[in-house]
């Protein structure tokens, strides 16, 4: 199903009326999909997660999210509609996202990535995440490994510069709400 998009895109907190448009996104992207049920789960337990969506009018584009362990997080997910990608969605959901962590007193956090996403790394690698070990056989429905990355000392200038220099490259449609 192709979205058309209507400017500009917001980046608010996800909502279970989200979840329609998150899980269609899911599908399209994730080869295990999580199910409707583990997303309303996990928007329950609101004090160790946090999850963002962006919008483009009501519908859904593009979702992310954070699981907090004390000072670490793990990004629990990121995807973008196949059909936006490209224009920044995923950048502004990940900076949403390294920007709550901070506001938890994250110090570093990190996230699994399959060994052939290439996309995705590159991605990570804007926002200081750094390979730190891999997973074998982690996607095992696939046969793939998990390449383990980290970024380290968010609350420190230069991660904090990194970020400026980030949303300072956001396309101008693009907004968060309440971050």
């Amino acid at each position: 199903m192709a979205v058309t998009i209507q400017e500009p895109i917001v980046i608010t907190s996800m909502r279970r009326r989200h979840l329609r448009g998150v899980v269609r996104i899911e599908e399209q992207t994730n080869h295990r999909p999580w199910s409707h049920g583990l997303f309303a789960g996990e928007l329950r337990l609101p004090t160790s997660r946090c999850y963002v969506v962006a919008l483009s009018g009501a519908v859904v584009v593009g979702f992310g999210g954070v699981m907090y362990t004390g000072a670490e997080a793990h990004v629990t997910n990121v995807a973008v509609d196949p059909e936006q990608r490209r224009r920044g969605i995923g950048t502004g959901l990940m900076l949403v996202l390294m920007r709550a962590c901070l506001d938890r007193g994250v110090q570093d956090a990190t996230l699994e990535v399959r060994v052939t996403n290439a996309g995705a790394q590159e991605l990570y690698r804007r926002f200081g995440f750094a390979p730190g070990g891999i997973r074998p056989n982690y996607y095992s429905d696939i046969g793939e490994d998990a390449l383990i990355m980290w970024a380290n000392d968010l609350p420190g200038e230069a991660y904090q510069d990194r970020l400026a220099q980030l949303e300072a490259g956001l396309p101008s449609p693009l907004r968060t709400e309440g971050w």
